[in-house]
């Protein structure tokens, strides 16, 4: 679907900012803007800024920023045509029946056949699984106590042990391009196409609305990897999708059982307990707790009781706190996982056990606790400081002195003293600079010192549009060579010789994806403690700017000037870029 600049400008316009992401987290005012938790990363100190003037919001700790439709496209994993949907809906804009864009038809076509593939390749897996040929993966799925009714409803499936899907999805017209944007197979020279998948059982990965979006696969035998899962295509990201997902989404629990594997989520929806899902062979994710934030406001964790199941709960259990869910872990000792405990003690245990899951924060002490051996006063004292650090979580002080008793009361503590301890632990980390762990994202675009002079710039002139004119002459957008630097500055400068008001905002609609519109925030966003100095200094700071830019600029033009007149005409600019000043 293909919307004018107007309208969405219109639904941008019409749509706070401030308002739309504070119904997803909370953000407090401090200056001229609010900050707040990223909801994109685990972080315990908020760096998360909101610009109610700017109409942007920008992550300094894991990079992430954008517009509302950026917001909107990051949270709800929504396209952009469907962000802008959502926002005029939310503000009470009519929007205009309008005609798709071809580039929009072909991706919606692509799509569209991936599906479609996906969809097949599900029915040719099932019809091998029940057929003679599939008899070593419906044994499989029988000793595992899968009934037909459940291998029916998740569709499993079994490839053979040759492969031929391949074979069955080219004889229903589906071409090799397609069939290699599906993930499904191999593209070799010498060998051909070949089924990526062979002497598998299968797991198709439905999305919410219950199209097949990937597959799983576990080898029958002892061949590796035991579990093969596809690779990520224009439908499946594994990092936005949950295992189970489609049917937890209708349980009408106020809670999911979040599990670690096919089929604990199997298992669990056989024996009555449809609202378990799984991730997908990964970490668990932001994207995946603010899809579960959707439906339900608690998670009960259920993943493995061994070593693995007990980190990764721990590495789970920030996540979904800073989605705003509340959080417990369920105990399955002395057995492995919710398929072997069901399969001994049953299903009604195992709901006794979901009643007595323990709140998330005394799963992760007492996990704490088991590395400290209490008959020695020392680790003894290394136990409590670590338990004091750990109760600085909570902010609000009401719920953090409940937390406090509850902990004395437990290990046999004087309430004061704990209280004392923690805030001890509170002084001793203020003092403590923050070091903020960067994401891959922020690793991999990290500037050099060009571009942060683009950058900084760039975000200077959008503070105070007057630089254009004092610039005018001296700097052109083809002097910010670097992408995105480059679009950006362009797009400035068309705004501003329109004579309209500089809005950055507006810019990242000209960005195609949300990846590339936080690339665009981060650069309009650059921190300028300059702007603080006095005003010599401010004056300094921008004539040592414009000349790095102006400088680089030239020096890029000289390797690709062949004619000895232009290149004395650059060396001129170089000589008079030395007596440029730039008055304030």
């Amino acid at each position: 679907m293909y919307y004018s600049d107007e309208i969405i400008e219109e639904v941008r316009n019409s749509t706070d900012i401030v308002g739309y992401i504070s119904s997803h987290i909370n953000l407090k005012k401090q200056g001229g803007n609010y900050v707040g938790l990223c909801p994109f990363h685990n972080e315990k100190t908020p760096s998360f800024s909101v610009s109610p003037k700017r109409q942007m919001y920008y992550c300094f700790g894991c990079g992430v920023g954008g517009s509302v439709f950026t917001f909107a496209m990051e949270y709800d994993n929504l396209t952009f045509p469907e962000a802008v949907n959502m926002l005029a809906k939310r503000s009470g804009i009519n929007l205009p029946e309008v005609e798709e864009s071809e580039e929009t038809k072909r991706n919606n076509s692509i799509r569209a056949r991936l599906l479609d593939i996906n969809r097949e390749a599900g029915v040719y897996y099932y019809s091998i699984l029940k057929s003679e040929n599939g008899r070593i993966g419906y044994d499989y799925f029988k000793k595992r106590g899968l009934s037909d009714d459940i291998i029916k409803k998740f569709a499993l499936g079994y490839t053979g042990k040759s492969g031929g899907l391949y074979r069955f999805l080219k004889n229903k017209g589906y071409t090799d391009d397609e069939l290699k944007m599906s993930g499904l197979f191999s593209f070799d020279e010498k060998q051909g196409p070949r089924d990526k998948f062979w002497n598998r059982v299968m797991f198709p990965i439905m999305d919410a609305n219950n199209k097949v979006i990937a597959f799983g696969g576990r080898v029958m035998g002892d061949a590796l990897p035991k579990y093969l899962n596809s690779p990520e295509t224009q439908v499946f990201d594994k990092s936005r999708n949950l295992y189970g997902l489609n049917y937890a989404r209708y349980a009408r629990k106020p809670y999911f059982i979040l599990c670690e594997g096919y089929m604990d989520v199997i298992a669990l929806h056989q024996a009555g307990f449809s609202s378990a899902c799984a991730s997908l062979g990964t970490a668990f994710t932001g994207m995946q707790a603010n899809l579960i934030k959707r439906y339900v406001n608690q998670v009960i964790i259920s993943y493995d009781s061994d070593g693995a199941g007990v980190k990764a709960a721990l590495r789970a259990i920030p996540i979904l706190k800073n989605a705003g869910i509340s959080v417990k872990v369920l105990d399955m000792m002395p057995y492995k996982d919710p398929d072997e405990f069901i399969k001994n003690l049953g299903s009604e245990e195992y709901e006794k056990r979901i009643e007595k899951a323990i709140n998330s924060f005394f799963f992760e002490i007492k996990v704490l606790e088991r590395e400290y051996d209490f008959s020695d006063p020392e680790q003894k004292t290394h136990f409590f400081n670590e338990m004091a650090k750990k109760l600085l979580v909570f902010e609000d002080e009401l719920e953090r002195n409940n937390y406090i008793e509850s902990m004395a009361v437990k290990y046999a503590i004087r309430t004061e003293d704990l209280k004392k301890l923690v805030a001890k632990m509170s002084a001793n980390i203020a003092g403590i600079p923050v070091n903020v762990v960067k994401t891959k994202r922020e690793a991999g675009a990290k500037e050099d010192g060009n571009s942060q002079a683009q950058s900084m710039l760039l975000t200077w002139m959008t503070n105070e549009p007057v630089l254009f004119e004092k610039l005018k002459g001296i700097l052109e957008p083809d002097d910010f060579f670097n992408e995105p630097y480059h679009k950006i500055a362009v797009l400035l400068y068309e705004q501003f010789e329109s004579g309209g008001d500089i809005i950055p905002a507006k810019i990242l609609n000209s960005f195609e994806n949300a990846e590339e519109q936080s690339m665009a925030a981060g650069v309009l966003h650059k921190q300028l403690p300059e702007l603080a100095y006095e005003n010599g200094e401010k004056q300094k700071v921008l004539n040592e700017l414009v000349k790095r830019i102006k400088k680089n600029s030239i020096t890029r033009m000289t390797r690709t000037v062949t004619e000895p007149a232009e290149l004395q005409k650059l060396m001129i600019m170089m000589t008079n870029l030395q007596k440029l000043h730039i008055s304030l």
